[in-house]
This record gives structure tokens, sequence and C-alpha cells, in this order.
């Protein structure tokens, strides 16, 4: 079962409706228009209720099969908001909006469910019901917890939930997944250290908050080197560095930022304490007060196995098992579909987005080429997981 026919008919009209999203790209939270739109298109495609404001403003559809009541319901998620960018791209559809733009597919991703969605209630091939899942905030603003504390699983009785995400580098067609852990946490840090304030000439009359700061970011990389386990995957990185206003001035105090990206609990909590050690240690050795902060972000996003190997049966039947890499290499980037993961059973997987530039780059674009394999494997999981 190759792309579904109905879905290359809908390739062009599918097409425009992401160039429409790409043109006006909102944040986090404040993705009203959107959300305005996707409900709009929702009901004109006859869905049986659509739900507005959930976890702020999501929003669900949802699609009722034969036997409705008797059967499971499963959640299909897209995101839809965008990044704080200026977009590069240059294409005639580029983002009419300042400093804003879908550098991940998020435009993407909305677009490609709402064409399974038009499909799935004209056909209706399949019993029980589908909820499709619009999700607001998935860059940093964790809009995957707020639907879920929002109720959304209990709400709509969701048995089972299923991502999917675009990837340059992978070729269209192709799809990528594995069971377990697929994503990672993604935790961030705050370092401040107090020195005593003098002039550069007078070094010895002050502290030096600078030279704590610098034997800091080079200890805080034996977390990973000496440390961790070296099996375990682990990622500690300092990613900013703020001190001083002179040349001439030590500064009163140093602040360092950065990421932990890991695959484990206890990889987490164990990375998480080993560099508030190293901080207090250096601090007490150089004579200064050091505050560190460790910001919890989004869990690891982990495949659950049934989901996983049915998702990957799917995508075979879509592209063909040659196209299909049933153990993708995890990555250390953070996708907040996480939470539903934790809240119900299901699956994430990679599609192909071709040789393009890469997520969150400014001149990115998601490429429509990609548009009937992600439609094809949404309503191919329909149908075959909730067989008429």
């Amino acid at each position: 079962m190759p792309i579904i026919n109905r879905m290359a008919e809908l390739h062009d009209e599918i097409t425009a409706w992401r160039r429409d999203f790409h043109t006006m790209p909102e944040l986090l939270y404040d993705v009203h228009k959107t959300a305005a739109k996707v409900s709009e298109m929702l009901r004109d495609f006859g869905c049986d209720y659509v739900v507005e404001g959930i976890g702020r403003t999501g929003v669900v559809g949802i699609i009722e099969g034969k036997n409705a009541e008797d059967g499971p319901v499963i959640g299909l998620r897209a995101d839809m908001d965008a990044l704080p960018i200026e977009e590069t791209s240059g294409k005639p559809w580029a983002s009419k909006e300042r400093g804003k733009m879908h550098a991940c597919g998020h435009d993407g991703h909305t677009a490609m469910l709402l064409g399974a969605a038009r499909y799935l209630s004209e056909t209706r091939n399949f019993s029980g019901k589908v909820a499709l899942i619009f999700q607001p905030a998935e860059e940093g603003g964790a809009g995957g917890r707020a639907m879920v504390e929002d109720g959304l699983m209990e709400r709509f009785d969701i048995s089972e939930v299923y991502g999917m995400h675009n990837l340059p580098g992978l070729p269209v067609g192709q799809f990528g997944t594995c069971t377990g852990p697929i994503t990672a946490s993604t935790d961030e840090f705050n370092i401040e250290i107090f020195g005593k304030g003098t002039h550069a000439a007078f070094p010895h009359l002050g502290t030096d908050g600078i030279v704590a700061a610098a034997q800091c970011i080079t200890a805080i990389q034996t977390i990973v080197s000496r440390d961790a386990n070296p099996l375990d995957s682990l990622v500690v990185s300092v990613t900013q560095v703020h001190a001083g206003s002179s040349h001439n001035i030590i500064p009163e105090s140093v602040k360092l930022n950065g990421t932990i990206r890991c695959f484990s609990k206890e990889t987490r909590e164990f990375a998480a304490r080993r560099l508030e050690e190293i901080v207090r240690g250096i601090a007490a050795a150089h004579d200064v007060e050091a505050k560190t902060e460790i910001l919890t972000g989004y869990p690891v996003t982990v495949n659950h196995e049934s989901q996983t190997e049915y998702a990957i049966n799917v995508a075979n039947s879509i592209s063909g098992e040659q196209n299909v890499d049933g153990n993708f290499s995890p990555m250390l980037g953070g996708e907040d579909f996480s939470f539903m993961l934790e809240s119900r059973p299901g699956a994430f997987i990679f599609m192909g987005n071709g040789d393009t530039p890469g997520l969150h780059n400014s001149a990115y674009d998601f490429n429509d080429e990609a548009i009937p394999h992600g439609c094809s494997y949404w309503v191919r999981l329909v149908e075959t997981r909730l067989p008429a």
C-alpha cells in the first residue's frame, strides 16, 4: 500500500494550506490565528466535533468511524507554533511577520494532519474514533504538558497517541524511529559567580570571578569525559558567558548558562548533581561565592515497544522496508511530545524532509514533496490500527 491516491490528488491543495500557514507564523501559546484557521477547516471537513482552548490555545478535532462508541480512540498530534527567527529563505510564501518564521516545519505538520483529517472525514473507513491534536508552544513552552494537564487524554478517552516530525537530511519518502528513547531531556542551567571587583592592575585587592568561571567551564566538561559512564549518551554544554564592562575592571560577577541533554532519568539527575558539586568546589577554591540553578525542561521522549513496531509497519506499507529505519539513532534534540508519551503509550517517528537547510535555520523551509508521505502515514495508521 504505497502513497494513497487521494492524498496525491490533494497534494497541491494541502501545499497551498501549508504555505498560507508559513506566511503567518505565531509564537508559543499566541497561535490564535493558526488555531482559528485549523478549527474552521476541521469543521468544514465534517469533523464530528471540534474543541478549542485545550492547553490554552490547543485544538482537538474528533472524527468518529464505524462502531464509534465501541472502539478505542487514538490521538494524532501536530504542533502549530513557530520560532523567533528572521526568515532568509527568499521563498514567495516567506513569513510576513518580522522576527518570526516557521523554521521547524510545524506549518507542514499542521497541514499534513489537516490533509489526513479531510480524508478520514470523507471515508470513515475505521472503527472507534480519531482525536486530531493541534498543539501550541512546542518550541520551549511545553504546550504538550499544558494539553495533558488540561485533561486531553481523559476528556477524549485517548488510549494511544502518535507524533511525527520532519527531518532535513533524511530523503523524502524515508522514515526513522526506534523503540525506547528517541529524543533527549532538555534541562538548562544558570551559574552566577560573585567575586570582589577591583581595578585590573591590582587583582590582589579583589577576588576574580572570571578566573573561577573559566575553571568551571573547563571542569564541567569532565562530567561527560570522566564522570559519566561512556556508554550513556550525555551532553553538557556551556552556551553563554556574560561578564565585565571594561578592559581595566575585574567585574563583581560572572554568569554562565548552558544545557544538559541525555536519555535517562538517572543520568539526568547525576549530571545536575555533579554540575552543582563542581561549581561549589571551584568557588570555594577561588574564594568566591556561586549559585547554580537547574531549570527542568522536557523529559526524554520514550517510544513504547508495541506502538513503535506498529508505526514501523505502517511506514513500511507506504515507503517499503528499505526506506524505513526501525533502529534509528536517537537524537539529543528535545521534543515535548514526551509529555504525551508519559501519559499514554504511543510512538514518535521522523519523516524525511530531503536536502534542505537544517531545523531552526533562517533559510529552512518545509519540503512540500513530503506532504503525501506524511498524510498517507497518518491515514494508514488509523485505518490499520482501527480496522473497520
